[in-house]
């Protein structure tokens, strides 16, 4: 299956080197690329991919704030936050606008190719160290709407990072009953990304923080 990425970035040699290693993977099909927050909302709108590679420092409109603004409206496109420098605040605000991750510019290319087919199957990717950090900066639901025993495992399996397909050989399910679980559970806990919904496991000690894969 063809994993449709927008590339969003001001900067022309940054778009034009991630197409480049892109493009040598058959599994990518790269539908846009913007240079703001605004264009990439637009062309994500009109192309619909299943991952956007989002700067976070741009002209215009910010990648924190179009990533807030484009998993709002398309629940089912997620973001990849891409960063220079792992700067806690970037990072949280990210996270907190629904990103499911984030790489650093300097990734190498078969790492940032694995996190983007990760992405696209719905797998949650933090490190313990990482979560850790975040759990004091991001702030979970206190009294969200109960969930069903189905989905309280659904929960606990995508917070240890597996990816639908995964989830779904598990339980025994269709892959496209898992992602309507995770829409459920996502409403429910009044969060916008499943690493949020991750965190909350956590929280609740649905998993143990080290049970996160990295």
């Amino acid at each position: 299956m063809t994993i449709r990425v927008l590339i969003v970035d001001d900067h022309s040699v940054v778009r034009q080197g991630l197409r480049m290693f892109l493009n040598l993977d058959p599994e990518f099909e790269i539908v846009g690329e913007a240079s703001n927050g605004l264009e990439a909302f637009k062309l994500a709108k009109q192309y619909r991919p299943d991952v956007v590679l989002m700067d976070l420092i741009m002209p215009v409109m910010d990648g924190i704030t179009a990533t807030g603004v484009i998993r709002h409206t398309l629940p089912d496109v997620e973001v990849l936050a891409l960063t220079s420098v792992l700067e806690d605040a970037s990072v949280v605000g990210a996270i907190k606008e629904g990103a499911i991750g984030y790489l650093l510019k300097d990734t190498a290319a078969d790492e940032l190719c694995k996190a983007i087919k990760a992405a696209a199957a719905g797998q949650v990717q933090l490190s313990p160290q990482v979560a850790a950090r975040l759990l004091h900066e991001i702030t979970t639901p206190e009294n969200p709407e109960a969930l069903t025993d189905r989905e309280s495992e659904v929960l606990r399996l995508l917070s240890v990072g597996k990816a639908n397909k995964e989830i779904a050989l598990i339980l025994c399910i269709g892959e496209t009953t898992v992602k309507t679980h995770v829409s459920n559970i996502l409403m429910k806990l009044g969060v916008s990304s499943r690493t949020q919904a991750a965190l909350y496991a956590v929280r609740i000690g649905l998993i143990s923080i080290n049970s996160i894969e990295k």
